[in-house]
């Protein structure tokens, strides 16, 4: 990841910028959380106009530095569930591992971005040691920051202890590397997730322009190493809430054998009110999708609850 561009420099010398993406690159001070994008996904926001809708999800904007009426650092209420160090802990029998601050690129609108970091190591041991105590737990989402920036070493040795714990059955990875580093999955790391079957991957595609022939490529060594894909989307206000574009992206993401799983209405993260649709938006937009694409296409519309309390659908 040495190589992702880091700083506002480096991002203006790469790419065209509209002037109010030069304006929000020069207030650093207003940022809500680091600036980071890989060089392939800087590929693609050369291909859009300034104020692009990619753009728009990962660099940043002046308006982070505001706070919305009811934003929350923690909108989610996860520090007041964490069970332990890098454990949320949100439902009875699932749990939420947290094992590393990295992505390989920062989504503006991340919910976590309190946490964002660049290079912090994670001591995951007291984390591991209250799983295997905890008798109750069947499900570990594994997430972060982004579990796949994470090498393939430390990935087998991470779910080699989860797999030797006999209470959990279920193991899930969420990632948005697939979207934006298609690289990183090489013929190895299917093999490697192989082993620890069954194992799903939650991916994160946004909008149609992220399904490209690199992107086809990552996903089908994934399902042919029986690794099945479930894609979550954030709704975002004009980037991707119209049911032309939702459409566009559910149906591509069959065609790479993704399954259009959730549809997220934007949590009340602070700083992020100008990408925030509406849940009446989201929910004509659902309408409109019934009976004119496979139902396969249609997602399940879901709202994390402020404060915490797990998700309710839509």
């Amino acid at each position: 990841m040495a190589n992702r561009l880091q700083t506002k420099e480096a991002v203006a010398h790469s790419l065209a910028l509209s002037g109010r993406e030069r304006a929000a690159l020069a207030s650093p001070h207003r940022w809500r959380m680091p600036l980071a994008i890989t060089p392939y996904y800087a590929a693609l926001l050369e291909l859009e106009p300034p104020d692009g809708p990619l753009r728009r999800t990962v660099l940043p904007d002046e308006r982070e530095g505001t706070h919305g009426a009811g934003e929350q650092m923690d909108p989610l209420g996860e520090e007041a569930h964490q069970a332990t160090a890098h454990v949320v802990r949100s439902y009875p029998h699932k749990a939420l591992l947290l094992v590393t601050t990295e992505c390989a690129c920062f989504c503006r609108y991340c919910t976590r971005a309190r946490r964002a970091r660049r290079g912090t190591p994670t001591d995951l041991a007291p984390a591991l040691a209250f799983l295997r105590a905890e008798s109750g737990i069947q499900d570990v989402l594994i997430s972060g920051g982004d579990p796949l920036v994470l090498g393939n070493e430390v990935l087998g040795d991470l779910l080699q202890q989860l797999r030797d714990i006999p209470h959990v059955d279920f193991l899930r990875l969420g990632s948005k590397v697939p979207a934006v580093l298609p690289q990183r999955i090489t013929h190895e790391l299917p093999r490697l997730f192989k082993r620890f079957r069954p194992l799903w991957i939650s991916t994160h595609f946004t909008h149609p322009m992220e399904l490209t022939p690199p992107v086809a490529k990552a996903c089908a060594r994934l399902s042919e190493a029986g690794i099945p894909l479930m894609n979550q989307t954030v709704l975002l206000r004009g980037i991707n809430d119209t049911a032309e574009t939702l459409r566009e992206l559910n149906e591509g993401l069959l065609r790479i054998g993704v399954k259009p799983y959730y549809l997220h209405q934007g949590d009340m993260a602070a700083g992020t009110a100008h990408l925030r649709s509406s849940i009446r938006r989201g929910r004509c937009i659902l309408k409109a999708l019934c009976g004119n694409t496979t139902g396969y296409a249609i997602p399940h519309f879901m709202l994390d609850q402020p404060g915490g309390g797990g998700k309710i659908p839509l």
